[in-house]
């Protein structure tokens, strides 16, 4: 059973200072490349699906807070306020309000709906220390989240178009949907009373899951509206929320969003949220414990390791590594310096691709291939090795060595 807490430090991946604080992890250069990756893939997939990114501030007036709600249904989970001259300010504990103030600034027309605004942003949560642990609960939160805003007939199908977004990240990333929970309000004056409000978003909810195998929880949804969370479970058996999907009345109405219908009077969008990945931070730990370490070939922080055997190999391999750095390939080389042979092929099991390069393949420009399932493909030339890896990286393939 894996521990992303203890691999993340053995991987050298993050880690964590008190000077720093609690909940407040810091990424070392491995962890900030599978980190950056991973936004990459995301912001690419977005890209695809029609989304176009912005950047929103971390900070934000109390009364933006006010106006979306939060301070009043969710200030317990916020950091204090810090006076700035007349004016009271906060870490902002989401992004939607900003978005929703994105999208006020300008009129919009039916024509332009959907509108799908992306970011991954930073925001704060103020969790007591007993609850924090590794990057699963943390302070400091870079999250993937995204709005559409868009007409009621609209609704539903741009909401079943991010379950799809997700579940093919998933596919991509290796990693499994345990369940798909619809989140409904509970007891309390945690969530908005507007009964109609909820009526509305969870029947459209409930259409979008048609077909889909999911169990209703109350107490679980955010504080303006039910939501479709994609839960996961790690080596410990621990259920959390990786995912979700949402639709909102309610910001929409608080913020007095419009836009122009074809009969030239003004019509309120609905607001649907999705996250493809939720937080980075939670991301990378369910990664790092579902595969060991052993990412993904386009997600590894080191995709090829070259190994010459001997002092008099070492030019011809790190010849080989500057033929993989050129072709995007993230390539590094270990002499014989950092120890033995064996002790250096131990030492990147976790590397989906070894090249050792001894007196004979040099002479040929060769590499003896290892794989990190334990298969030994042989010697190869130099630039079918490159190629059949950057392939899979590429294409995010599952399989390292196909069959020619």
């Amino acid at each position: 059973m894996h521990d992303h807490r203890r691999l993340g430090r053995e991987l050298d991946l993050f880690d964590t200072d008190p000077l720093m604080g609690a909940g407040l992890p810091y990424w070392l250069p491995d962890g900030a490349v599978v980190r950056h990756t991973l936004e990459e893939y995301v912001r690419e997939a977005e890209r695809a699906a029609g989304y176009r990114h912005v950047y929103s501030p971390v900070l934000g007036k109390r009364e933006l807070y006010e106006i979306s709600g939060h301070w009043s249904h969710y200030s317990e989970d916020m950091f204090p306020p810090m006076q700035l001259g007349s004016e009271e300010v906060v870490l902002r504990p989401s992004l939607c309000p900003h978005h929703a103030l994105i999208y006020r600034s300008r009129s919009h027309s039916y024509r332009e709906l959907p509108l799908r605004m992306a970011e991954l942003g930073g925001m704060y949560r103020s969790e007591l220390s007993g609850v924090l642990g590794g990057l699963t609960r943390v302070r400091s939160i870079q999250l993937n989240d995204a709005h559409v805003f868009c007409t009621l007939d609209q609704a539903v199908e741009e909401a079943r178009a991010a379950l799809a977004l997700i579940r093919r990240a998933y596919a991509d990333l290796g990693i499994r949907a345990a369940k798909y929970r619809l989140s409904l309000p509970g007891e309390g004056n945690k969530y908005v009373a507007d009964p109609e409000l909820w009526r509305r978003a969870t029947a459209l909810l409930e259409e979008v899951l048609e077909g889909v195998d999911y169990e209703a929880v109350k107490g679980e949804a955010a504080f303006y509206g039910p939501k479709i969370d994609v839960q996961i479970v790690d080596p410990a058996g621990r259920e959390s929320t990786l995912s979700t999907v949402q639709i909102d009345f309610h910001q929409p109405e608080r913020f007095d969003l419009h836009y122009i219908g074809p009969d030239g009077a003004k019509h309120r969008p609905v607001m649907v949220h999705r996250s493809i990945i939720g937080s980075v931070e939670r991301a990378v730990a369910h990664l790092v414990e579902e595969h060991g370490g052993a990412f993904p070939v386009w997600l590894a922080p080191v995709q090829l390791v070259v190994l010459p055997v001997a002092q008099e190999q070492y030019a011809q391999a790190a010849g080989v590594v500057r033929r993989a750095l050129d072709l995007g390939l993230r390539a590094e080389l270990a002499g014989p310096e950092q120890g033995t042979l064996g002790a250096r092929v131990r030492e990147a099991r976790l590397v989906p691709y070894v090249a050792v390069v001894g007196a004979r393949e040099a002479d040929g420009d060769l590499a003896a291939v290892r794989l990190r399932d334990g298969r030994r493909p042989g010697a190869v030339p130099v630039d079918e090795l490159l190629a059949r890896a950057g392939a899979v990286a590429r294409t995010r393939g599952a399989e390292l060595w196909a069959a020619a």
